[in-house]
């Protein structure tokens, strides 16, 4: 018989980061808040890196999200309040990934995760029934199927909602008198049984796109129970291209493909995002802007294509070709008038670029395999 042995396409952070957490619960001097794993403090060092002296038992954090720096503060202050948590943006400014992280470092788990969808019910919200135990011995809690939210609740965690405004808005109101009382109260139970208290450490993350189709708007009652934080796209190119490398460099190890990322080749792609993003390049010259979003999860995602392309039909190097070959696929997604767009790019700024630079030119000369 063979035994095969299967890879996990993509581990929490909990796990992923496991070491660093694990140095940074042990050398964490500050206080920490009833059913909290780590400090604010410990929290913010998760979250933003930490390395030389300040890297907790000489364990080097890694630095996980790029951006605003005040924006993670924020967060983990309004988590030691009394309201929850709504991180809004446009998709892919990595919203999920830092509810993620907030949920990892003060609970333990990023697991307890509601997904929002127009399908999404109040019963998957709060609980729901093992049938055929609730038809044999009525309702007990040991036919009770607890929610991430229930299990939130009882064990004093972290919950995360994703794209809470998917959700039609009786379900999302739903969460209403939980955040304001911190009780859920399970009625076919009864009185005794069927008060759900919360433990000291629970709270909700959720996270909403601004852009997207299919977005319900949340009620002002529901409103009232966020403290609201907007998360922008990177500013800084050099930020966003370190992060691009990291998570590039992350996803290959994990593939098990072998493929030579050079950080100037990236720098094509991220400067390409940037100045779409912006209207305009760094000369001056003024683009139309694509409506696609060109998040830093899209160059994330089209620079791990384009190394995979690059390792199994290439020679293992990443190049601009590889690069190329795998914009069309980002840019050709919501309007058809976007391939005009990332062709006028290249038309008049790559070109002007490629007189200048040997990397440019060759950026020009792939513009052959745009799919647009």
């Amino acid at each position: 018989m063979v035994t095969e042995t299967f890879r996990v396409a993509r581990q929490p952070a909990e796990i992923l980061f496991a070491e660093e957490l694990a140095a940074l619960a042990a050398h964490d001097p500050w206080p920490r808040p009833p059913g909290w794993r780590l400090s604010p403090r410990g929290v913010r060092k998760f979250i933003l890196g930490a390395e030389g002296r300040d890297a907790p038992g000489g364990v080097p954090v890694s630095r996980k999200f790029y951006g605003d720096d005040a924006l993670v503060d924020r967060a983990v202050v309004g988590l030691l309040g009394n309201r929850g948590l709504l991180l809004v943006g446009e998709p892919g400014t990595a919203k999920s990934m830092l509810s993620e992280l907030l949920a990892a470092a003060v609970s333990g788990t990023s697991m307890l995760t509601i997904q929002g969808t127009a399908g999404t019910t109040e019963d998957q919200v709060k609980y729901s029934w093992n049938y055929a135990l609730l038809l044999a011995e009525g309702p007990t809690e040991r036919a009770l199927v607890p929610s991430p939210l229930y299990s939130g609740l009882k064990e004093g965690k972290i919950v995360r909602f994703e794209e809470i405004t998917r959700c039609p808005p009786e379900v999302q109101d739903s969460l209403i008198s939980i955040l304001s009382d911190k009780i859920l109260h399970v009625a076919e139970l009864g009185e005794e049984d069927g008060v759900v208290l919360a433990r000291q450490g629970f709270n909700v993350v959720a996270t909403a796109n601004l852009r997207d189709r299919g977005v319900h708007e949340m009620s002002s009652a529901l409103k009232r129970r966020f403290n609201f934080e907007t998360v922008h796209p990177i500013a800084d190119k050099d930020f966003e291209l370190e992060l691009v490398m990291r998570q590039t460099e992350r996803l290959l190890a994990g593939s098990g493909a072998e493929a030579r990322v050079e950080r100037d080749v990236i720098d094509l792609l991220v400067t390409t995002f940037h100045e779409l993003r912006a209207g305009r390049s760094a000369e001056g010259t003024v683009i139309d802007r694509p409506s696609t979003v060109l998040s830093t999860a899209e160059a994330v995602s089209v620079a791990y294509s384009a190394a995979l392309d690059a390792a199994y039909f290439g020679d293992g190097t990443l190049d601009s070709g590889h690069l190329v070959r795998q914009l069309g696929g980002t840019v050709l997604k919501d309007n058809p008038d976007d391939a005009k767009k990332i062709r006028q790019y290249f038309d008049v700024v790559v070109k002007a670029r490629a007189g200048r630079s040997r990397l440019w030119k060759s950026y020009w000369e792939a513009r052959k395999h745009l799919r647009v």
